[in-house]
């Protein structure tokens, strides 16, 4: 409550107060009502979740780049009843459906914002099905937002776009996926193979125009918290996997190897000396090798090092 200077009561003279929750103005002596028409600048509705109080704010501040209108149009919802919970008729119905079907139209009025909407809502579906962050959906978006200026998108096929631009923008945030991985979470595996291509010579593309001469090293660790990730593997021996590789660097047990394999091989290796029960189908299927790729991994970490691990013993209760 506020209390409004230069205002007094009507019936004491006692000064008023602002009720700025129930959007009146009533006396602080006698408890008269002076006014129940001011404006009301609280929430939609009262919560004790912080959550659902975000989600019931009359406006935010916040802006997206995964949106083509950067998510500042207010949207018409799709509703049979009004604000107080009462019928709408079918006239009104009627009506607020044209306004809603000609406000996409307004929103979506040149090619070159339609085609901007459709490669952001795809972006928005592939970041959704591959678990990918915000962040990384963000930094997409705003890397085809600076494709306008360097490469003529229009024509370019949308899947492979969007899989280049997402590719690039995992890249920019340390995030272990390959272009095949994401091809697969937006086509069909049918046009998988034909798209890669595509999207890799778009990739190429993109790296000589925008000025990325060279992409970021993605260390070993990375492959092996993304194998562990996506096989659900215990903490622990993810974390004997990464000790192991920090000890094992300076080796040359990786040289000319794909490191998916090798991170694969740390993994299962970890999981046998521990006594994990993680089977070799799926970390190769997970890692994109084959069993046999792992073994050979395997074979080759066991022969050159020693390992030996000292578990603490567990207390009986």
């Amino acid at each position: 409550m506020n209390i409004l200077e230069k205002q007094n009561c009507p019936e004491c003279q006692a000064t008023v107060v602002n009720d700025m929750q129930n959007g009146e103005i009533i006396c602080s002596g006698c408890g008269v009502v002076v006014d129940d028409q001011i404006a009301d600048y609280g929430p939609e509705t009262v919560s004790s979740n912080l959550e659902d109080k975000m989600k019931l704010a009359r406006a935010t501040g916040q802006t997206t780049y995964s949106q083509h209108d950067l998510g500042i149009t207010t949207e018409i919802s799709i509703s049979a009843k009004d604000f107080s919970g009462k019928k709408i008729n079918h006239n009104v119905a009627n009506q607020m459906q044209n306004l809603r079907k000609w406000q996409q139209r307004v929103r979506v009025s040149s090619p070159k914002e339609r085609r901007l909407a459709n490669v952001l809502v795809k972006m928005g579906e592939t970041c959704d099905g591959l678990n990918l962050s915000k962040n990384v959906l963000e930094t997409a978006s705003m890397i085809y937002r600076n494709l306008d200026g360097h490469i003529d998108v229009k024509g370019k096929s949308v899947v492979s776009i969007t899989a280049a631009t997402i590719y690039m923008a995992c890249k920019q945030c340390d995030v272990v996926r390959s272009l095949e991985e994401i091809c697969r979470g937006i086509c069909p595996p049918k046009d998988v193979k034909t798209k890669t291509k595509l999207a890799s010579r778009y990739y190429r593309t993109m790296v000589m125009e925008m000025g990325q001469q060279t992409a970021p090293v993605v260390s070993m660790d990375k492959y092996i918290s993304k194998i562990a990730n996506l096989t659900q593997t215990e903490v622990r021996v993810e974390r004997l996997a990464l000790e192991i590789a920090e000890k094992t660097q300076d080796s040359n047990i990786a040289d000319g190897k794909a490191p998916n394999g090798i991170a694969a091989a740390y993994l299962y290796v970890s999981s046998v000396l521990l006594g994990q029960n993680v089977l070799q189908r799926d970390v190769s299927t997970i890692a994109g090798v084959t069993e046999v790729t792992i073994r050979n991994r395997c074979k080759e970490i066991l022969t050159s090092y020693k390992l030996k691990i000292t578990l603490r013993p567990s207390l009986a209760k």
